[in-house]
C-alpha cells in the first residue's frame, strides 16, 4: 500500500539506497561493518545456512527429499529478497524526513542510537495507514511467540539426538529452555541480540562444515531426482499417503 501510494518515488528511493551504499564515505568507512551487520540480521531473518530449517523439513513425508530442498531454497528468497526489499522501499519512500530528524536529534543529544527497525517501519506505514501500528504490534507479538515455539521444537530435536528421548531428558530440556526465556525477558535488547548473534554464528560454523562434507551426497540426490523428472517417475503423494 505504501509503495502503491508513493509509486512515483520508487526511482528516487532506489537511487537513494544505491547512492548511499556506494558513497566514498560509506565504502571506505562502513563497508565491512555494514557487511557483518547485514549477515547478522539476514541470518536472524531467514536462518539461511544455520541448519535449523532442515529440522522442520525433515518432518515432512515425501518420497523425494530433494523436493524439500527446493522448497527450502525459496524461503530465503521470499523472506529477504522480496519482503525485506519491499519494506526497505516503503521505509525509504515514506519515512525519509522523520528518520533524518531522528538521526539529527540523536546526534545533537550526543547519542548514536536512532529509532529501531520496528519503530521506523511502523511510522513509515502509518503515513498511509494510520491504524497500521496496531497491526504491526500484533504481528511482532505473533512473530516473537512463534519464534519461541519454533526454536523450542528445534532445540528439543537437537537435545533428543544428543541425550536421548526419555521423559526425564525432555523435562530437563524444557526446564532449561523456559529458564532461558525468563532470563531473556529481563535482559536488555542489545544483550539478547548479541547473544543470539554469537549462537547463530556457532550454528552456521558447524552447519556449513557439514554442508561441505555432504555436498557429494546432495549432488548425487539432485542428479537422481532430475533423472526421475525426465523419465516421468516423480508423482505427488496421494492424500492417504500423506497422513
Amino acid at each position: 500500500m505504501v509503495i502503491a501510494v508513493n509509486v512515483a518515488e520508487i526511482p528516487n528511493a532506489v537511487g537513494m539506497i544505491v547512492s548511499g551504499a556506494f558513497t566514498p564515505e560509506g565504502v571506505a568507512g562502513g563497508a565491512l561493518g555494514a557487511l557483518i551487520v547485514g549477515f547478522q540480521r539476514a541470518a536472524f531473518s531467514n536462518e539461511a545456512g544455520l541448519g535449523s530449517a532442515p529440522i522442520a523439513h525433515s518432518a515432512v513425508k515425501t518420497k523425494d527429499p530433494v523436493t524439500e530442498g527446493y522448497v527450502a531454497l525459496l524461503e530465503p528468497f521470499i523472506d529477504t529478497v522480496i519482503i525485506c526489499t519491499m519494506t526497505a522501499l516503503a521505509i525509504t519512500m515514506a519515512s525519509t524526513q522523520f528518520y533524518a530528524t531522528a538521526r539529527e536529534e540523536a546526534f545533537l543529544s550526543g547519542g548514536s542510537e536512532v529509532a529501531d527497525g520496528v519503530t521506523v517501519t511502523s511510522d513509515a506505514f502509518a503515513s498511509v495507514l494510520p491504524w497500521f501500528p496496531w497491526v504491526l504490534a500484533l504481528a511482532v507479538v505473533l512473530f516473537a511467540v512463534s519464534t519461541m515455539i519454533t526454536w523450542g521444537y528445534y532445540g528439543q530435536k537437537a537435545w533428543s539426538h544428543l541425550f536421548g528421548r526419555s521423559l526425564l531428558s525432555e523435562r530437563i530440556y524444557f526446564t532449561i529452555y523456559c529458564a532461558f526465556a525468563v532470563i531473556g525477558s529481563v535482559l536488555t535488547l542489545g544483550a539478547v541480540v548479541d547473544f543470539v548473534d554469537a549462537v547463530l554464528f556457532l550454528l552456521a560454523l558447524f552447519n556449513i562444515a557439514g554442508l561441505y562434507l555432504l555436498a557429494p551426497v546432495v549432488k548425487r540426490e539432485v542428479r537422481a531426482f532430475r533423472a526421475k523428472l525426465r523419465s516421468g517417475e516423480v508423482r505427488e503423494l496421494e492424500p492417504s499417503e500423506r497422513a
